[in-house]
């Protein structure tokens, strides 16, 4: 289809074609296309850029041939326009001289951008903000109901933000939503401090509109919280936020590091003793991990002394430390398997 409108008007501009062109759009919208499928079907049957732009929805669209949608849709200079009712436009724009057909692409595109306008709508205010966030961090929702539920919940599609994924953090206020065990928050500053007893994992700094992603990475730190460490940032994991995805459940249950943690927090005073271990690999060193806990430092080599007799390994040492680490955190990530 990519360039069929260039093609048809080089053979004749003639009923037989514009039909043709008819027949396109009325299949995009007796389908119930998206809009997103609208635009994107648009500009490959063009051969050029094309774009929907409609401020007072905030929703703003354009894409070239073969290329994915994006945002904003504000007509670039030269571009033939048309405007529809409540300050929607929906633009053409070709290098070069019009086609014949142009005149009838541009109304057909109109008028199919008009009905799916009306087809496609958002969940309305009414429905309440939870319906939006979820709406924005769907990963199945298109470019033009995502930049449209931002509108309604007041953010601009190119608003930088964070999502947060918690649990035990109900008192946070914003906008929210509870989706399963976890609820998300779309935030423009991380709050502090958190509710006690609450764990969140901070998603990266992300435009609005890629708010889907910094949600599944907010996810992922999520489980890489604990008691001891209940707020975790996505940027912060570096290679373990692509480690753990990359190994199932069943896998860690059978590395024989991991199994060496579940058998120590088995042991009576077991929190306590991976408490230390959590604080040592967080300081460096045994007396700072004492001091963070509040114990004194003679506490320390019994339960580290306990804790080698049992992983197999010396834990207060740089290669020791590091694989106490990674087994840990492998522990966090299986242990909060319900949060993903």
């Amino acid at each position: 289809m990519k360039g069929l409108l260039l093609r048809l008007s080089g053979l004749d501009a003639d009923a037989e074609n514009a039909v043709r062109v008819i027949g396109f759009f009325d299949r995009l919208i007796t389908g119930r296309a998206g809009l997103d499928a609208l635009v994107r079907s648009t500009a490959e049957l063009a051969g050029c850029r094309v774009g929907v732009h409609a401020p007072g929805q905030g929703m703003s669209l354009r894409a070239d041939p073969g290329g994915a949608v994006a945002t904003p849709g504000t007509a670039p200079a030269g571009a033939a326009v048309r405007r529809l009712d409540g300050g929607v436009e929906v633009w053409v724009a070709r290098d070069g001289a019009a086609l014949p057909l142009d005149d009838m692409l541009l109304e057909r595109f109109a008028i199919a951008t008009a009905v799916l306008l009306e087809q496609n709508g958002v969940p309305r205010p009414e429905l309440g903000d939870p319906a939006l966030v979820e709406l924005v961090l769907s990963g199945d929702a298109g470019t033009a109901e995502r930049s449209r539920a931002l509108h309604l919940l007041g953010v601009a599609p190119s608003a930088r933000l964070r999502v947060l994924a918690g649990t035990g953090v109900d008192g946070l206020v914003g906008r929210s939503a509870q989706l399963g065990g976890v609820r998300a928050i779309l935030a423009e500053a991380v709050p502090d401090p958190f509710p006690d007893g609450g764990r969140a994992g901070i998603g990266p700094e992300l435009p609005a509109l890629d708010a889907a992603r910094s949600w599944a990475a907010a996810r992922t730190a999520l489980r890489f919280t604990s008691d001891t460490e209940p707020v975790v940032w996505w940027e912060r994991l570096g290679s373990l936020g692509a480690l753990g995805s990359l190994l199932g459940d069943p896998a860690l249950d059978d590395l024989p590091d991991v199994r060496a943690l579940d058998r120590l927090a088995a042991e009576p005073h077991g929190a306590d003793t991976l408490s230390a271990l959590d604080a040592l690999c967080a300081t460096g060193s045994a007396r700072k991990a004492a001091a963070v806990l509040h114990r004194h430092h003679s506490t320390m080599p019994a339960r580290l002394a306990r804790a080698e007799a049992v992983l197999g390994f010396e834990v207060d040492s740089p290669a020791g430390r590091f694989r106490l680490h990674l087994a840990l955190m492998l522990k966090r990530w299986r242990d909060n398997s319900a949060v993903s």
